[in-house]
């Protein structure tokens, strides 16, 4: 058992079946990405997994929506804007960058029920000019607030 802050995080051991191949590229990625462990990188790639999953859509989350667009298209980047304004609950802040004398990448992190975040960023993902969008949502705060992310270091 181990300790996150007050509260001891509980672990199962699972046992997986997989073919080479597959555990190959596991490792592989775990060794790319730094993980100390292959459990470490399996943990992160099943959150991200269910994080994705548009099913699960209750609770609060945080996420990053991230897009690419062009400021030149007629009242893009206001539709945008008011976009963030209407859902001044969900964003917690923006980061915007010119890429080009054309090309403008925001991204928005967002805070609340994830139902509401989906439907945010399909609102804005969808509008015209848009290009490259993606939603990140981050799975599992728990009562306080904290990211619930068990780091083990022996399996």
């Amino acid at each position: 058992m181990r300790w996150s802050g007050e509260c001891p995080i509980v672990m199962q051991r699972v046992t997986l079946t997989l073919d080479d191949d597959l555990l190959s590229a596991v490792d592989a990625l775990a060794e790319h990405r730094g993980y100390a462990s292959r459990s470490e990188a399996v943990r992160d790639l099943l959150r991200s997994g269910l994080g994705h999953e548009d099913g699960a859509v209750d609770g609060d989350a945080y996420a990053a929506l991230t897009y690419v667009f062009d400021h030149h298209k007629r009242d893009l980047a206001k539709r945008l804007l008011q976009a963030q304004h209407d859902h001044h609950d969900l964003a917690v802040a923006a980061m915007h960058v010119h890429l080009d004398h054309e090309t403008c990448l925001e991204t928005v992190v967002l805070h609340g029920p994830r139902r509401d975040l989906i439907a945010l960023s399909h609102a804005i993902i969808s509008q015209r000019g848009v290009r490259h969008g993606a939603l990140q949502i981050i799975p599992g705060t728990n009562e306080g607030g904290v990211m619930n992310k068990a780091q083990d270091e022996g399996y």
